[in-house]
């Protein structure tokens, strides 16, 4: 069983510069990808940080060798016009061939309102999100393209520096809708842990292998990603006060819903009890307990596991996980029953 080991770069807690130098320790550390936030503004407004991934990306891919990047994940349907993103990764992907993937979604808006755009409902979204797709596409592999679309549009437009092999697109949700999406048109499935388990077996996968058998296409066509949320260290309670910072992804949909102002999510997140800022995470200081509960997520059939670390110190976790739990994960047997959920059947 092989497996992708990534870490996510976190840009809603971290500077430009100091998030490149962990890029670099991921990188030395064996880590096999990178994938960066794209927000506007972060999830805290006291020690939050939210640098531009675009230049981050070409500044990072510059100085590493081998490491890939991506973005888990960047919005190309309101503050980006998609045909800018599809310009801006065809220039990284034509630089550093084989290393950059484009990870989108439908976005929050957290990111979005406060530029003056209008915020719309759940079934906007997803409909630019797919329009999105199909542009960027076309712009890869056409020229002089006019496209006529319901919310985007060009005019005989070109991308005129673009890698043979097109950069993949990898779609994050954590919705049936856009999971079926993903499985349709997609090179590869982005997700988060933590969240109950029913959602991966019963509603997430399933929608996958649906979206995937309406495409002609199987479970294993795709990159199953999913950003694992990990607090190790041998303190445990240094573990568990380290996932204090990102008590707000322990906020349900309707407690952030409107919530457009990192001061108001900041008060939000920081009235939460310590147990429940700490429920999305696996807390532990045995590496053994961490492959037992990365272990489930396997073998549910995800392969790429990108590891986010809540913690101030990064160098610290990039150095105990990649010397710890790295190893334990990459040597990890086939569980019984281990795969992917069963396969979609192929046509429509």
């Amino acid at each position: 069983m092989t497996l992708t080991i990534g870490y996510k770069a976190s840009a809603e807690q971290f500077g430009p510069s100091e998030l490149a130098d962990f890029a670099g320790l991921a990188e030395a550390a064996g880590f096999d990808s990178v994938f960066v936030s794209d927000h506007f503004q972060p999830w805290r407004h006291d020690g939050g940080h939210a640098p531009a991934a675009l230049p981050w990306l070409g500044a990072v891919l510059a100085r590493t060798e081998r490491v890939t990047f991506g973005t888990s994940v960047l919005t190309p349907t309101f503050r980006y016009h998609p045909a800018v993103i599809a310009q801006a990764f065809a220039t990284l992907g034509l630089m550093f061939p084989g290393r950059v993937i484009l990870g989108i979604g439908t976005g929050e808006s957290l990111n979005e309102v406060p530029l003056g755009l209008v915020w719309p409902d759940s079934k906007e979204r997803f409909a630019r999100l797919k329009e999105a797709i199909a542009l960027i596409r076309e712009l890869w592999t056409g020229e002089r393209v006019t496209f006529e679309g319901t919310f985007y549009s060009t005019d005989r437009a070109t991308v005129y520096d673009r890698p043979e092999r097109p950069v993949p697109i990898y779609v994050g949700a954590s919705g049936p809708a856009a999971t079926r999406l993903a499985g349709r048109v997609a090179d590869g499935f982005i997700t988060t842990s933590g969240k109950a388990p029913e959602l991966y077996s019963e509603t997430l996968l399933p929608a996958l292998a649906e979206g995937a058998g309406k495409a002609g296409r199987r479970l294993s066509d795709l990159d199953l990603m999913i950003e694992m949320k990990v607090s190790f260290d041998h303190d445990h309670a240094r573990a568990f006060a380290d996932t204090r910072h990102w008590a707000a992804l322990a906020l349900t949909p309707e407690e952030k819903t409107g919530v457009e102002d990192p001061v108001e999510m900041q008060r939000l997140a920081d009235a939460l009890s310590a147990d429940r800022a700490a429920s999305r995470w696996i807390v532990s200081d045995d590496p053994e307990e961490h492959v037992k509960r990365v272990r489930q997520y396997v073998d549910l059939g995800f392969r790429h596991l990108v590891f986010h670390a809540p913690g101030p110190d990064q160098a610290r976790f990039l150095a105990l996980y990649g010397a710890e739990v790295l190893p334990r994960l990459r040597s990890m047997a086939p569980g019984p029953g281990a795969g992917a959920p069963a396969e979609a059947p192929h046509g429509r």
